[in-house]
């Protein structure tokens, strides 16, 4: 079992880099706006779509960055890879589940996912600041961890049978039996995905770490499976990954792509039902 979601009461809050993930999928701009009216004193923002995607590509709505400009984004935010790092969004969110995640992938294995949102944490007396000093540069080389990246051609092997790996659909139960889809312009999920609602992790707005949703996931994929966990376009698959490792699941891939990368093509075939 890894640790992954962290309470910041069982955390040393000395030494640390924060990082502030909060955003708004129906306000771009939301978040930004929250951390310029108080942020974690010393917190970073990271905007999900001007620094956790790259929305000049065109491989689903919220496509990874290249490895050149995350690196880029690492050395701005004066990271080392042995720096404790600490996310939080609002809290429930999958925000701060999506910049862990690209942290896992450089190789800063000392980063966490606060279980409290801005709101608690302030509430809670971590100080809170509307100062936005720059950080100090660094020159820190990424250590990339490509096993917990699938590209669109692993998937497609996938869906072949031919790389022993279970498909993990995020979304909720009726976009993945094809039954609605408020965004993407064609109904459905990738042929052989299971499906676990990433909404299912939470309890009283917060993710749920009681064994509960450990057992509910067991009863869904195995332990020792490999697994590729994917959604709409990346972004709420990222907390079902953080949770499957958090309950030990060792063997996990996010499809950052997702279902709007596999319908981006022509003649691709998804299933119903």
């Amino acid at each position: 079992m890894s640790d992954v979601f962290k309470s910041v009461n069982e955390l040393d809050t000395k030494d640390v880099k924060w990082i502030d993930a909060r955003f708004s999928l129906q306000d771009s701009e939301l978040g930004r706006k929250k951390f310029e009216e108080g942020h974690i004193k010393e917190a970073l923002y990271w905007h999900l779509e001007n620094d956790l995607s790259d929305m000049t590509k065109k491989a689903g709505r919220h496509p990874l960055p290249a490895k050149e400009s995350l690196t880029l984004l690492f050395r701005k935010s004066g990271l080392e890879l042995d720096d404790q790092i600490f996310i939080y969004d609002d809290g429930g969110s999958p925000f701060a589940a999506r910049a862990w995640w690209i942290l896992q992938y450089g190789g800063f294995k000392n980063s966490f996912i606060l279980q409290e949102g801005f709101e608690e944490l302030a509430a809670m007396g971590v100080p809170v600041s509307k100062s936005t000093d720059p950080s100090v540069p660094s020159n820190v080389v990424p250590v990339w961890d490509d096993s917990i990246f699938a590209t669109r051609e692993f998937v497609e092997k996938t869906v072949e049978g031919k790389t022993g790996n279970v498909l993990l659909d995020a979304r909720s139960a009726e976009r993945y039996r094809g039954e609605v889809e408020p965004i993407d312009p064609i109904a459905g999920r990738i042929p052989g995905a299971l499906n676990f609602d990433w909404e299912q992790l939470k309890k009283d707005g917060s993710f749920n770490l009681s064994d509960t949703v450990g057992e509910q996931l067991s009863e869904i994929v195995k332990h020792d499976e490999g697994i590729v966990v994917y959604c709409g376009s990346g972004v709420t698959a990222a907390p079902l990954f953080a949770m499957l490792k958090q309950t030990g699941y060792e063997h996990v891939k996010l499809y950052v792509g997702s279902y709007s990368d596999w319908i981006s093509r022509e003649f691709v075939e998804v299933a119903k039902g």
